[in-house]
């Protein structure tokens, strides 16, 4: 059977970039078979009125709407929208265009020829880097990857990328085993399956700092961030 994939974008106050970003889904892989669900965790400013317009201009089967009430955070975003997922793959990836779609013919290839269970998105090897972001942010985000190296061992040289496409069975395995939300779930969700031996292959990209909108990560990031280490460290 012909492979079928489910983007899943989690948004919340993304009604800048979300008619972007399904434009550019639909500009760079225009023969592949997927569909884009949206997890809306109840924005104010009206992304869900565009995604509605969305919706009109693509189809509804296409652009998939499935908001919750409120903000519950990152990883539940993923299990809700999991759950309404159709393709055998999955791709999980931002809507603040920190994340191209550019780049999703490339984790689409690495997956095709390669047979991996995972492939992620990387900024840390040859071909991959960050754009926009200042010397302390970029010190801080490698720090906290050394550090991580060095507890963890993943086999992996990005854990707290969250540009990933997965099998889906293998991401309702890993994701059934994870208990952090927020920004320490993608760290856990690569973690765990390497501990498990899932094959995990890396596709170098560019991460953009988003364009419109504030970024979600501040000194209590940090602090979970530290703590979701110490916790990996002792449980997996």
């Amino acid at each position: 059977m012909a492979n079928k994939y489910s983007i899943i974008v989690p948004t919340y106050n993304e009604r800048l970039n979300i008619a972007l970003i399904v434009f550019l889904v639909f500009k760079h892989i225009p023969d592949v078979d997927f569909e884009i669900i949206i997890v809306d965790d109840g924005s104010p400013d009206g992304t869900q009125d565009i995604v509605k317009q969305l919706q009109q201009v693509y189809g509804d089967d296409r652009i998939l709407l499935r908001a919750r009430p409120k903000k519950l955070g990152l990883g539940t975003a993923y299990i809700h929208g999991l759950k309404h997922a159709s393709g055998n793959f999955v791709v999980i990836m931002d809507a603040d265009l920190s994340h191209h779609p550019k780049y999703l013919p490339h984790f689409i290839k690495k997956q095709v020829e390669t047979g991996a269970d995972i492939v992620t998105g990387t900024r840390y090897v040859r071909g991959g880097g960050v754009h926009g972001w200042t010397l302390m942010r970029k010190l801080t985000s490698r720090g906290a990857n050394v550090l991580a190296h060095t507890l963890l061992w993943p086999g992996v040289s990005d854990l707290t990328g969250s540009f990933r496409l997965y099998k889906k069975s293998v991401l309702e395995d890993i994701i059934s085993s994870c208990v952090s939300k927020g920004y320490v779930f993608q760290m856990e969700m690569i973690v765990r399956a390497s501990r498990k031996g899932y094959h995990i292959e890396e596709v170098p990209i560019t991460f953009v700092d988003r364009v419109y909108g504030s970024s979600k990560l501040g000194g209590s990031e940090i602090v979970e961030y530290l703590k979701g280490l110490v916790y990996l460290l002792f449980t997996t």
